[in-house]
């Protein structure tokens, strides 16, 4: 099991500048959906984007520690337009 916070720290530690929410969809601490606001983003397309984010979880991921990974990646410009 893996807290929200802990996902949130593994991502940051990658992507410095990124803003993260973290949700756990079972409340059992394998099952989450991630939304990410980062400038690295920037001129990546969405498997790319999607591929940073799995790179920063990599270990959670191959243990197990988290089953299930939805995600939601945006630049800050496209975040605007989302949040607007």
């Amino acid at each position: 099991m893996i807290s929200p916070q802990q996902v949130e720290e593994m991502i940051k530690v990658q992507m410095p500048d990124a803003q993260v929410q973290v949700l756990d969809l079972t409340g059992g601490g394998d099952h989450y959906q991630v939304t990410v606001v980062s400038s690295q983003f920037e001129g990546k397309g969405l498997v790319q984007q999607h591929q940073l984010i799995y790179g920063a979880l990599r270990q959670a991921m191959s243990s197990e520690a988290i089953h299930a990974l939805a995600l939601k990646t945006y630049t800050p410009q496209a975040w605007q337009l989302v949040t607007q």
